[in-house]
């Protein structure tokens, strides 16, 4: 059932009923810019096509069923706008990137307050620009990373919005390739089974915000330059070899203001350079902090180590990074003319994060009384741990950030 006999001009409303595919009829009859607003009920698609400006309301959530076989909607024009809808059950390939919503080379398309639930990939955005998501609840039961697809996914963008969404059971929460200029804020990205947030090459991008909690791995940052990400949250990434944020052979960037609790390795640095890494908080981590020798002009700085049982690792004696003014609390030097910075100078790597480092199996002796004496040995006359990796100025209390 269609109707135009609204109070406004350039309005239809579709209701279920026996009509084949009524979305797909109204969208053909609508104009550019139209309105078309979807009444509650559930509505079988097979790949709707938006290929006009136009905006596509729900009205209670009505349901547009995939029933596994088919892509759902597929926008092909620019300015086009899609809130409050319930999208399920997609198609799943192996070859083929089926999604809930899939965006090819449009601009200026907003996506808002929807609902999508086991689709193979969730939001997809293809060649697209000066795009909104915001406020999606993205939900999938994947359970093999080679069968599954991610909650959003953007590849050659730029100038998007990610805003507000969640997203859970995808193979990567986020995911980013070639994407500039963008801004992800205030999402939560919980239970993937890869990563909350994956990105490649993608330079300039922001990260504010956001949640990242019993992801395989929180997040990983690789190939880019111009990161800054803020105010965000690494939880409870447990695994082998899991991370709360990987960073690998980037550059020019601002780690601020983000809390680690609960992952095996807070942070695991390889080939970063130019790195500002400052006022976070390490807390309850397995290793707070893996810097590799290859990393360099990295500076930490202002940040807080509490209850990890590693602060910082590396695999190797040269150190080209600098440490000052955090707080460590396993730091048991003195404070004789109490200006709350530490008269003897921290050295956070401990021979047995050394040995560990090259030998994994040596985990076995964690907190044995042999292996804190040779800590403490170490720290008096080092002979292993790399002598210019130290905190010249450790702060005697911990900062509130």
């Amino acid at each position: 059932m269609l109707s135009g006999n609204l109070a406004f001009s350039g309005s239809i409303v579709v209701a279920p009923d026996s009509t084949q595919n009524p979305l797909k009829v109204a969208i053909e009859k609508a104009r550019r810019f139209d309105t078309i607003h979807i009444k509650k009920g559930l509505y079988k698609t097979q790949n709707i096509v938006i290929n006009k400006p136009l905006t596509i309301i729900g009205i209670q959530h009505p349901v547009l069923d995939g029933e596994n076989k088919y892509e759902i909607l597929t926008v092909r024009s620019d300015s086009v706008n899609i809130q409050g809808l319930t999208i399920k059950n997609s198609a799943s390939s192996s070859i083929e990137e089926y999604s809930g919503i899939k965006v090819y080379n449009a601009n200026h398309v907003q996506i808002l307050d929807n609902i999508l639930e086991d689709t193979f990939f969730g939001i997809y955005l293809y060649y697209s620009h000066n795009v909104l998501i915001k406020g999606n609840q993205i939900t999938a039961h994947q359970v093999q990373e080679q069968q599954s697809g991610n909650g959003i996914h953007c590849w050659r963008s730029d100038s998007l919005q990610i805003i507000q969404n969640t997203i859970r059971g995808h193979r990567d929460g986020i995911y980013f390739e070639f994407v500039t200029q963008s801004l992800i804020w205030r999402n939560i990205s919980t239970n993937n089974i890869r990563y909350g947030l994956h990105f490649m090459f993608s330079h300039d991008d922001a990260y504010i915000g956001n949640i990242f909690r019993n992801n395989g791995a929180g997040v990983s940052v690789m190939y880019t330059k111009g990161v800054k990400m803020f105010n965000n949250f690494f939880e409870k990434n447990w695994g082998d070899m899991a991370h709360g944020l990987l960073l690998k052979d980037i550059s020019d960037s601002h780690i601020s203001g983000n809390y680690f609790d609960q992952n095996t390795n807070a942070i695991y640095m390889e080939g970063a350079s130019r790195i500002e890494l400052t006022k976070n908080t390490f807390r309850n981590n397995g290793w707070a902090f893996k810097i590799q020798a290859n990393c360099m002009d990295v500076n930490v700085l202002y940040n807080n180590f509490i209850g990890n049982s590693f602060d910082v690792g590396t695999n190797g004696s040269l150190v080209l990074n600098h440490f000052s003014e955090n707080y460590w609390d396993k730091y048991e030097g003195y404070d004789l003319n109490r200006d709350q910075i530490g008269d003897v100078p921290y050295r956070p790597v401990s021979l047995y994060s050394m040995i560990v480092e090259i030998n994994p199996p040596a985990m076995v002796l964690f907190r044995s009384l042999i292996i804190s004496l040779m800590d403490k040995s170490e720290k008096i006359l080092p002979s292993i741990t790399p002598e210019n990796l130290v905190d010249n100025k450790p702060l005697m209390k911990q900062l509130f950030l």
